[in-house]
């Protein structure tokens, strides 16, 4: 199996991780997962919330993850998630 397909298949995993996941996420890392998903999805789309401010919010993200390439944008996702997901099941 090629690196880029063990990435792939664990960003998905990450993916799933979230979608799954039930309990309330921390606004900040809502919005640093917002970012590097849509890089790692190559989906350049302005933020098409209803709400302003919202917006203002997510695109401030992106912004700050500007210099992120789609690559990294994935090893930053799963390792926020895994970092994050399995520190509150040790809660």
């Amino acid at each position: 199996m090629k690196e880029k397909d063990t990435l792939d298949e664990k960003f998905r995993e990450a993916v799933e991780k979230v979608n799954n996941y039930t309990d309330p996420l921390p606004a900040d890392l809502l919005l640093r997962l917002y970012a590097y998903y849509k890089i790692a999805n190559k989906n350049y789309s302005n933020p098409a919330s209803k709400k302003p401010l919202i917006n203002a919010f997510k695109t401030n993200a992106l912004f700050q993850a500007k210099n992120v390439g789609e690559t990294e944008a994935k090893e930053k996702y799963i390792e926020l998630v895994n970092t994050y997901i399995d520190s509150q099941k040790k809660s």
